[in-house]
């Protein structure tokens, strides 16, 4: 039995460290990088020759001059003002399935064998990268019983919007595209399943809970219609709650000719255990960064896998990877494919790690993560629950929650004025990051979402709980020290909140930054 420790004595570094561009001083070098070749100049010269005049660049970019040892201080002191996953305890962030990353499968992708292969060498060269990509392939296609995958969205997003487009291909292709125009979702499905639709020039329409808290399928009945394209929903939701009635979901939709998307990015709660094709959906995605051990990257360095059934395999991007019994090769698919989402074949890096992790795993071993994930959560939901000014969405409806919950501070809050944004400012306080409260709007008044994956011990549930005690003992007894929190962190709290809604005073680089408030 460990000790679990309440870190009282948590104490950050906080540097108050400028922006790097700040700290420019004209003329400093950190390198001087030896003159270029003349064959050199002069290719890169012929190339920028026949760029538009309206790319070029009039001036040399304006970029911070540094010494090294200035570039190397001013992001080791970052780092340190950072509560990274393998600092805090990240039972914090619900929805994100915080799992450790073995630090091994660092090692593969850095090794000169992988790390220096490029996307554009003939493919005899890369031979054992497209295997991974097979093999891999083999791993989700069984997990989700689906008959093809893609791995060319940059992430989970990325894939639920690239589904829109393969239900835009198909629609299009019957020739009803201008009357099946609506995609039905959930309200506590992720927010993707309506964004991306709407982005694809899709009319969304959001189904609400029943008196369980699971998706109304009467509302869903209501909603079906001639103009109904697909459903894109997510099970479990983001409450935590399993919706055993999703195979009626499918059947009416089907009933209706429309498609069925399946979200899983909430997919470590029953790897295993239930799959997409039992349940009847043409379409399925994974968050390869989430659920098989690759760190997350939010739709840059990470992957979305989107697997579809054989009707429409032919819609997804390509190439994709096939095996004709001696070799691997790149297919293009044909003129149905809605062609590229991204540029070569997605993030190889992330493919690599979760193929070594699912390898080293098993079977079985998913399994038992889909198994330890639940028996956490329901752990740390017997302990959460305990807590003064504490409750759960839907709490007293009977129903087993699967690898998370969404609580709620709503009682505390009327009771002290200590409300989930209060409580997050200082839960840093004691070296716990800062929790997902919900997707907007908070339909769960007050919200806090947790979820302590496989990779969480007793100990770790029993810390974490342990602080939500410790704050909520102060917020009945000295709400102020929360009010004013946080104290022993380098977070602090956010001036000028308003600033925030005003898109004129919005700027995204440096340069917008010092036109917009220099």
């Amino acid at each position: 039995m460990g000790i679990v420790r309440l870190r009282e004595t948590f104490q950050q570094a906080r540097w108050n460290e400028p922006i790097i561009f700040e700290m420019s001083t004209p003329n400093v070098r950190g390198i001087f990088p030896p003159e270029a070749d003349s064959e050199i100049v002069k290719s890169v010269g012929d190339v920028a020759g026949k760029l538009p005049t309206g790319i070029r660049r009039k001036n040399l970019p304006k970029l911070p001059e540094l010494s090294q040892k200035h570039v190397l201080s001013h992001y080791l002191r970052l780092s340190q003002e950072t509560m990274g996953s393998n600092i805090g305890n990240d039972i914090s962030e619900g929805t994100c399935t915080m799992k450790y990353n073995p630090r091994v499968n660092e090692d593969l992708v850095a090794e000169p064998n992988f790390a220096e292969l490029h996307p554009s060498q003939s493919e005899d060269t890369v031979q054992g990268i497209l295997e991974i990509y097979y093999k891999f392939e083999n791993v989700v296609k069984q997990v989700s019983g689906l008959d093809q995958f893609t791995f060319q969205p940059g992430g989970g997003s990325h894939a639920v919007f690239t589904a829109a487009s393969v239900v835009r291909a198909y629609w299009e292709e019957k020739g009803e595209l201008d009357k099946r125009n609506e995609i039905i979702t959930t309200i506590f499905s992720h927010p993707c399943d309506a964004a991306t639709p709407a982005t694809a020039g899709f009319k969304v329409i959001t189904i609400y809970p029943d008196e369980n808290g699971m998706p109304d399928i009467e509302a869903l009945k209501a909603a079906l219609s001639e103009r109904t394209a697909a459903i894109f929903m997510t099970n479990p939701e983001d409450i935590g709650i399993f919706n055993p009635k999703v195979d009626e979901f499918v059947k009416l939709v089907h009933g209706a000719g429309a498609l069925c998307f399946y979200d899983q990015a909430n997919a470590n709660a029953f790897l295993g255990v239930a799959r997409a094709k039992e349940a009847g959906f043409d379409m399925c995605h994974f968050n390869v960064h989430k659920t098989f051990g690759a760190p997350h990257g939010c739709s840059g360095p990470a992957c979305g896998a989107l697997g579809a059934t054989k009707k429409l395999a032919k819609y997804l991007p390509v190439p994709l990877v096939k095996y004709d019994g001696s070799k691997y090769y790149l297919d293009g698919g044909d003129e149905h494919s809605i062609g590229k989402v991204r540029d070569f074949m997605g993030v190889a890096g992330v493919i690599l790690r979760a193929y070594a992790w699912t390898m080293a795993l098993g079977a079985e071993g998913l399994r038992e993560c889909a198994d330890i994930s639940v028996i956490n959560n329901n752990y740390m939901e017997k302990k959460a629950l305990q807590i003064r000014g504490i409750s759960s969405a839907f709490q007293n409806n009977g129903i087993t929650r699967q690898e998370q919950i969404r609580y709620s501070f709503k009682k505390m809050q009327e009771e002290t004025g200590i409300g989930s944004d209060d409580f997050n400012q200082r839960i840093v306080d004691y070296g716990v990051p800062s929790f997902w409260s919900s997707h907007h709007p908070w339909i769960i008044p007050e919200p806090m979402t947790l979820e302590p994956c496989e990779t969480y011990s007793k100990d770790d549930i029993d810390e974490y709980v342990a602080v939500l005690q410790r704050i909520s003992d102060e917020a009945y007894s000295n709400p102020e020290i929360i009010k004013t929190a946080p104290h022993n962190s380098a977070s602090h709290q956010r001036n000028d909140v308003e600033s925030l809604d005003d898109p004129e005073k919005w700027a995204t680089t440096w340069a917008a930054y010092t036109k917009k408030h220099r």
